[in-house]
């Protein structure tokens, strides 16, 4: 099989040469193991999700890493999380030996207490997701937007061109529910959790509602909001956070609610072709939810520290991506339209009257800049942002 590079690679590379350790993190499916193996490959490895002695390691923890010494790659690493304080311990002993090991895992938020709580100032730290566009380096037609969007990003799909995505994606959530989700919670209902999916994917880009879904299943909004924790704990949800400074402002202080993944986003709505999403009314939602994602996805392979929100007053007042960035603000409004016009740039408009805004655009299946007003211009939703 063809390896294609990932963007994250080059600082990947350097964080090997300055840290003892390295962890990748993101969702199942997403590619870290073979990143991780293409780019160490005189490195052992050792997967945690297919190892079958789990308690002989919990047994004798020394004994196993005397087995595997460093430079080592351990794949799935929340499935054996009490190795983190023996691996401090080994790094420790050799504090100055960079790149020993490298961890991946696919549960950030067990993870990363775990992590923060041994592996603190010894560790770098990189989330991968699934293929971007640039990536994949596919003309952006309209048709091969849409068809991308549907299809999704996994790279199963680009490795195997002729696997069906319906099969492919009800394998991949059965699988995520037996083995992640049930690591989290072992009680959890099955059933109620698949319909929590499905509502979450029919407010994709809209507010994060809880007691609206909470009362719709018939469960508990504690209950709801564990759930939306474990979503995002696994790389299945993206929460975009809501930006407000001023005091003097009332805003809106809810999350929006974006799936890492427009493919699995299609196959919650029972969207299976690009000519069903192109008739769908939600349309215009799996688009945004792309360019976030994809704006997401340049920001975890970036050098730079980057913020993204969204931003929204009680007055009505919304615009759908604001990048901070070393105290400067760029705003964008994401619209599936190549007639861009001066109606869809109030927000924008009225944003930049209350904050300094530096850029504003609107993102969009264009092929070139066009200007809509003075200091507005639409924008392809793919340009470099930062």
């Amino acid at each position: 099989m063809i390896y294609k590079p990932r963007e994250i690679e080059s600082e990947l590379k350097k964080a090997l040469r300055t840290f003892p350790a390295i962890l990748v993190t993101g969702s199942r499916q997403a590619g870290k193991t073979t990143l991780l193996c293409n780019i160490l490959p005189n490195y052992e490895y050792v997967s945690f999700d297919l190892y079958s002695d789990l308690e002989g390691i919990k047994e004798d923890t020394r004994l196993f890493l005397a087995q595997h010494p460093p430079p080592v790659i351990f794949d799935e690493i929340q499935y054996a999380p009490e190795i983190l304080c023996f691996i401090k311990g080994e790094i420790d002993e050799q504090r100055h030996h960079y790149g020993q090991f490298a961890l991946t895992g696919s549960q950030v938020f067990p993870l990363m207490k775990g992590v923060s709580e041994s592996l603190a100032g010894r560790v770098a730290i990189f989330e991968l997701y699934p293929f971007s566009w640039e990536e994949l380096g596919i003309p952006l037609t309209v048709g091969a937007i849409l068809e991308g969007m549907v299809r999704g990003f996994y790279p199963e799909f680009i490795a195997t061109p002729e696997i069906s995505p319906l099969r492919w994606f009800d394998s991949f959530l059965m699988t995520y529910i037996e083995r992640d989700v049930r690591n989290i919670r072992t009680n959890i209902n099955i059933a109620l959790f698949q319909r929590f999916l499905r509502l979450l994917a029919a407010r994709a880009g809209q507010l994060l509602n809880l007691s609206e879904i909470a009362k719709e299943l018939g469960i508990s909004q504690p209950t709801a909001r564990d759930w939306i924790e474990i979503l995002e704990a696994t790389y299945v949800i993206y929460l975009l956070k809501p930006y407000y400074n001023n005091v003097s402002k009332r805003y809106v202080k809810s999350s929006k609610v974006y799936f890492i993944d427009t493919g699995l986003l299609s196959f919650l709505l029972g969207l299976h072709s690009a000519d069903e999403l192109a008739r769908s009314p939600f349309l215009g939602h799996l688009f945004e939810n792309m360019v976030i994602m994809e704006t997401v996805k340049r920001l975890s392979s970036s050098s730079r520290p980057h913020n993204l929100y969204f931003y929204r007053t009680l007055k009505g007042v919304e615009v759908d991506l604001l990048i901070e960035s070393g105290g400067k603000i760029d705003a964008y409004e994401i619209k599936w339209t190549q007639s861009p016009d001066k109606s869809m740039i109030s927000s924008l408009l009225a944003t930049s009257k209350d904050h300094k805004i530096q850029t504003m655009g609107i993102l969009a299946p264009v092929h070139e800049k066009i200007p809509v007003s003075r200091d507005v211009a639409a924008l392809p939703w793919h340009s470099k942002l930062f």
